[in-house]
């Protein structure tokens, strides 16, 4: 009797004395991580400072600043400031054109200039290294949404508009696309991909007949070192010159039906930034920039569901494919789950930083978000208990803006501000998760990184049998890519502003017939 306690005793101390060690893990691997990202803002930071030191006429970089050593490579500018998790994510991506301030970034108000000028006479800032490392977005106006029954002043600029481009080059403006610095990213290990990936350096006027497709206001470049298997072709160009949430039939290219809340603020305008028909295409789900989210009956032209409860905009919205459930993003920093038949809201998941997308599995067991942490998390729908947390050394780089899931359910791609595509294969073990598992003990794996975007990546999606991999970047291009091999089979173009819709059917090669096609929209 007395062993067997003795035994007991022990055993307890075992299991205690492995919980807190798993603590200590867990907390070794969080300063880790914290570690990482203030040296990078540090490097950054450093960087940002001789540039601007040598943009006055100061020593040259070579020189050390405060006795610190030079840091590695040219000077470069500092990313752009997006924020995180304020009401406009994509506002600070979109609203600028080429030529009117650095690329992507919301232009400086009068007063910015001003003392932008006064700093210029005065000598160079200075920046103390608690200020956010250059991370701080600038003082210009607000563009917080006011929410039901608030007037539109002072909102900020009109919504996000498409930089123009030139036809012969995709920057015109001579100053560079931000670079996002990559600490730690290994060496691409086939440098002939990544070569064979950049199609938008390629110029559609030397490429041969059998390269390339060309319209009116489109064209698309076929990956020359690679079989095409694939062709393109224009449905229709739509036309959508307002803010009211508009459905165009891919048919005909005829407009169906305008969806306006009648009970809506009617000063000013309210813009939706998110869409998603439901499986049935009875219903469209709207998220708007009151905070709401709108269920239409397309039919009847009425609202059947209206949920609230997020306290930012609402950048995404997903169907499950039962039809029964909506997962929703905001900059609230949430992703939540409604019932569309209770109307209710059944999960609400909080995370350290803005929601920019989400997307339902298949089996609709799983909800997975990217955010600006650059993380992609993965929770399960019954419960809300996190499965999966893809990031860590082979993660991205910048904020996540989009993912979706493959067919399979097993895997689910992502596209970043850093340029790059990842597909994941999720943790085989993640019906057996833990509370006391750590985050390495739920990782799953990147098995494919596809590069080639010039620019931000800010959708991705997948055919509906897995073949292809797509990703709209701001680049304009939308690029076709095999998940196999991680080759670029074509590029799109079919944009140069705002206000179009264009979709266009893709098809083998050997086969034009209609049955055969996928539509995509641009």
């Amino acid at each position: 009797m007395a062993a067997l306690k003795v035994q007991t005793l022990m055993e307890s101390l075992v299991t205690s004395q492995v919980q807190e060690m798993e603590l200590v893990r867990q907390k070794v691997y969080n300063l880790e991580q914290t570690q990482l990202q203030i040296k990078q803002r540090y490097e950054e930071d450093i960087a940002r400072l001789r540039h601007e030191l040598e943009a006055r006429g100061g020593p040259p970089s070579h020189v050390s600043i405060s006795g610190l050593p030079p840091h590695a490579g040219p000077p470069q500018p500092q990313p752009p400031a997006i924020g995180h998790g304020p009401s406009n994510l994509f506002g600070g991506i979109m609203a600028n054109p080429p030529g009117q301030g650095a690329p992507g970034l919301v232009p400086p108000t009068q007063e910015q200039q001003q003392q932008q000028q006064q700093q210029q006479q005065q000598g160079p800032p200075s920046h103390p290294m608690g200020a956010s490392q250059g991370y701080n977005p600038p003082p210009a106006q607000s563009t917080a949404s006011p929410g039901p029954g608030k007037s539109r002043v002072n909102r900020g600029p009109p919504g996000p508009s498409t930089p123009h481009q030139a036809p012969t080059s995709v920057y015109p403006d001579p100053r560079p696309s931000p670079h996002l610095g990559r600490p730690q990213s290994p060496p691409p290990s086939h440098q002939g991909h990544q070569i064979i990936n950049n199609l938008a350096d390629l110029e559609v006027d030397s490429m041969r007949p059998e390269q390339k497709r060309e319209g009116s206001e489109w064209f698309a470049i076929f990956n020359p070192r690679i079989p095409r298997v694939l062709d393109v072709d224009l449905v229709h160009t739509l036309s959508h010159d307002s803010v009211v949430c508009c459905i165009f039939e891919v048919g005909s290219g005829t407009q169906v039906t305008r969806l306006q809340d009648e009970a809506a603020d009617k000063e000013g305008d309210l813009y939706i930034r998110s869409v998603c028909f439901s499986p049935d295409g009875k219903y469209l789900a709207t998220g708007a920039e009151d905070k709401q989210i709108r269920v239409w009956d397309i039919a009847s032209r009425t609202i059947r569901n209206t949920f609230t409860g997020h306290e930012q905009d609402i950048y995404s919205l997903d169907f499950a494919r039962d039809g029964k459930h909506i997962a929703s993003g905001s900059g609230d920093r949430s992703v939540r789950v409604w019932d569309i038949d209770s109307g209710r809201e059944v999960l609400n998941l909080l995370i350290e930083d803005g929601v920019t997308t989400v997307a339902i599995s298949p089996g609709g067991e799983y909800v997975a978000a990217g955010s600006l942490d650059k993380s992609v998390r993965v929770w399960a729908v019954n419960g809300g208990h996190l499965i999966d947390r893809l990031d860590g050394p082979e993660g991205h780089k910048d904020s996540v803006y989009s993912v979706a899931f493959a067919p399979n359910g097993r895997s689910l791609v992502s596209g970043s501000l850093d340029k790059t595509i990842k597909m994941w294969e999720l943790a085989d073990n993640r019906g057996m998760m833990g509370p006391g598992m750590g985050s390495r003990d739920r990782m799953g794996k990147c098995v494919k990184t596809f590069e080639g975007h010039k620019d931000f990546v800010l959708s991705v999606a997948l055919t509906p049998d897995g073949r292809w991999v797509l990703s709209g970047s701001k680049d304009r291009g939308v690029q076709f890519w095999d998940p196999r091999t991680g080759d670029a089979q074509l590029m799109l173009q079919g944009h140069k502003n705002s206000g179009n819709l264009r979709p266009f059917k893709t098809y083998p090669m050997a086969s034009r017939l209609p049955d055969k096609a996928d539509t995509i929209s641009l």
